[in-house]
Parts: structure tokens; C-alpha cells; sequence
């Protein structure tokens, strides 16, 4: 018995070796209005996936007959048939369609009498309008720079269900697997720091060299010197003026110090 389902297991083994020998990485190119970074492309018959590139591209196994599915937060998932003329070619094109949001039709409402009191009982005037009751994304605080979209986009989607009512976000799951979750978020934390030593620069450079002077060379070693300090991040969440100078004065001294042991050395 034990003889038979080591031979069934070898046959299955050699056939799986087969039919992927037939594969071959193909070159695909992802068009669209808008980002085709980071879009989801699988070989749903492979059971392979790999992500696009900045400028859509993107490589993956496939053969003749293969079925992919391209997906992403902003466009309409596309279901693509691998023909042999793909293969044969080594390459192929996906047009995507971005998502849009239809809207219920707006219509005129009752007119106005000038009386406040009247025109109130007569308003259909409702509530806000909520953007996620109108199936919107929608966003009231200050405006995500692009690497804040990337990170969001990369970080969203639909869920799926795969039985017994059990969801799964498929769409955050691979980002997450593939590293380039953990990749936009370290691109966002280093866009922040930029940003904040780039407002105490701006808003307190002339108060910290107002009696040390240092050429412009060594300004920009110093504030870098100030972003690597490991409470930078803290100091930055924190946005209290005083603190920041008095960092900011010390990490001087420290620079200073630093500068006079290497010229001793």
C-alpha cells in the first residue's frame, strides 16, 4: 500500500514538473489614466502572482490557455486568457478601466418663498452628505501626499469571502506578503521626517545660528545630523517649540564636538 502512494505521489510530481516546464515568464504591460504601480496581476491557473511596476510593467509565468486576473483599488478587475500568440510573442498589453462611483440623479427641489420660517417646513434639505453612504472614499482631512496614496491604496480594497461567511482582503494580504506594504510605510515615515526637519530648518535656523555660524555645507550635515537622533521621530509627533529648540541646541553641541575630534584626529 505504502509502495502504490509513493509511486501515485512521483506520478503526481513528474506531471506538476511537465506542465510547468511548458511555462515561460511572459512580459506584460499594464495601460491606464492613472498609477499602475503596485496593481495585483495572478495566474489564476498557475497559481502564481507578482505585482506592477512604477511604469506597469510586470513578468509572470504563463503559457497558452492561462487565465490572469488583474486587479487594483481603482480599476475594474480584468480576467485575461493567455493566447498562444502571447506566448509565442513573449509579451502582451492589459487596457484597465478605472472604478467610477455613479451617483443617484439630482433633481430640484421645492421653491423658495423668501419666508425663513415657511421655506424651512418646505426644504428637503437632509444631514451632510456622507461620503461612504454614497459608496465614495471619502476623505476630510488635509490632503495624502502620492506616497500617502500609494500606502493607503496598498493598504484597502474589497473583501473577499472564502466560505462559512469568513473574509479576506485579498488585495491587502499580497501587498503585505510581497513587502511593498512594509516598503510604502518606511517611504512615508522618511517623507515625514523630511517634512519636519525641513519646518525646524525654515522656522528656527536663524535662532540656533545666531551666534554660531557654520557654512551652508555644514548646515546640511548638522540637520541631518539632527534627523538620525533616535528621539527625532518622537520629537517631531510631538511639535512643542521649546523642546525642538533645545534639541536642536544640543544636537549643535554634540555637532560641534564631533567636528572638533575629527580635526584633532
Amino acid at each position: 500500500m505504502k509502495k502504490i502512494n509513493a509511486i501515485s505521489l512521483l506520478i503526481a510530481v513528474a506531471m506538476t514538473f511537465v506542465v510547468n516546464a511548458q511555462r515561460k515568464d511572459l512580459k506584460g504591460q499594464v495601460i491606464a489614466d492613472d498609477e499602475v504601480e503596485g496593481l495585483h496581476i495572478q495566474n489564476r491557473t498557475a497559481a502564481k502572482y507578482t505585482i506592477s511596476n512604477e511604469d506597469g510593467s510586470f513578468v509572470i509565468p504563463a503559457k497558452a490557455t492561462d487565465t490572469l486576473i488583474i486587479s487594483g483599488v481603482k480599476y475594474q478587475t480584468q480576467e485575461l486568457v493567455i493566447t498562444q500568440s502571447n506566448f509565442d510573442l513573449g509579451n502582451f498589453s492589459v487596457v484597465l478601466i478605472e472604478n467610477l462611483n455613479e451617483l443617484d440623479e439630482v433633481r430640484v427641489g421645492k421653491i423658495l418663498t423668501g419666508s425663513l420660517e415657511s421655506d424651512l417646513e418646505n426644504s428637503d434639505a437632509k444631514t451632510e452628505i456622507n461620503f461612504y453612504d454614497l459608496g465614495i472614499p471619502g476623505y476630510k482631512g488635509k490632503p495624502l501626499t502620492q506616497n500617502e496614496r500609494k500606502l493607503h491604496d496598498a493598504d484597502a480594497g474589497p473583501m473577499g469571502y472564502i466560505g462559512l461567511g469568513a473574509g479576506v482582503n485579498l488585495h491587502k494580504l499580497l501587498n503585505k506578503i510581497s513587502g511593498r506594504t512594509k516598503k510604502l510605510k518606511a517611504i512615508v515615515a522618511l517623507d515625514n521626517e523630511e517634512k519636519c526637519i525641513s519646518r525646524l530648518r525654515r522656522e528656527y535656523e536663524k535662532t540656533i545660528f545666531r551666534t554660531d555660524t557654520l557654512a551652508e555645507n555644514l548646515k546640511n550635515e548638522y540637520f541631518y545630523f539632527c534627523q538620525e537622533d533616535e528621539g527625532f521621530k518622537a520629537l517631531c509627533e510631538e511639535n512643542n517649540d521649546l523642546k525642538a529648540i533645545e534639541f536642536l541646541q544640543r544636537k549643535l553641541k554634540a555637532y560641534n564636538k564631533n567636528r572638533e575630534s575629527v580635526t584633532k584626529d
